[in-house]
């Protein structure tokens, strides 16, 4: 997993509330065998639209998006932050988040800042007007050229593991050793599970 420190950029103001999974990445776009290229599908009825933000060309490629209040509710579908990320971003700011959604983004690195609604607002703004936003994970703060500095929280695991590139497995990798030693223990504590797994 890709650590998230600074994630400066563009942000695309979308702003709209109760946008739910389903919308994010449509269920006829989960037939892939990879996580790579469902950016393709990503907001597909929004995108229909040609004059649709996420499509406009001072959009392209920016590592943040601004939604609205209950951003990724509905189904539990992991395809939602990887279509998000392969879509280029890194971030997504706003009030509320799905508590699956936000689960799932987490454990794919994509970061979820919880902002209040008036600084949702007060971002959006900004991000209308095609400034960069810059989102510091390290020191929990968002700003923008104007000054505006705003703290966000985040869970201090979820920091670490943010930091650090650490998924699951990264966090497993961590502790080979003990894993190690306990295998290495339990082959003489109770060599009938190893005489089970060599058969």
């Amino acid at each position: 997993m890709q650590p998230v420190t600074t994630i400066a950029g563009r942000a695309v103001p979308f702003g709209a509330a109760n946008v739910d999974t389903d919308v994010i990445i449509p269920a006829r776009f989960l037939k892939a065998i990879t996580r790579h290229g469902l950016g393709k599908g990503a907001f597909a009825a929004i995108r229909e639209n040609p004059d649709n933000i996420f499509d406009q060309p001072e959009n392209k490629g920016a590592p943040i998006l601004i939604a609205g209040d209950n951003f990724g509710c509905g189904s539990s579908r992991e395809h939602a932050p990887w279509a998000l990320m392969d879509m280029g971003f890194r971030v997504v700011i706003g009030p509320t988040f799905a508590d699956i959604f936000s689960g799932n983004s987490f454990k794919n690195g994509l970061l979820l800042v919880q902002l209040p609604q008036a600084a949702v607002d007060r971002l959006m703004q900004v991000a209308a007007e095609g400034l960069p936003i810059t989102v510091d994970l390290d020191s929990q703060t968002v700003t923008t050229p104007y000054q505006d500095r705003f703290e966000f929280p985040i869970d201090p695991f979820r920091k670490h593991c943010l930091l650090n590139g650490l998924d699951e497995i990264g966090l497993t990798e961590q502790v080979a050793h003990e894993v190690a030693s306990y295998e290495d223990r339990l082959l003489i504590e109770r060599p009938w599970i190893a005489g089970a797994a060599q058969r």
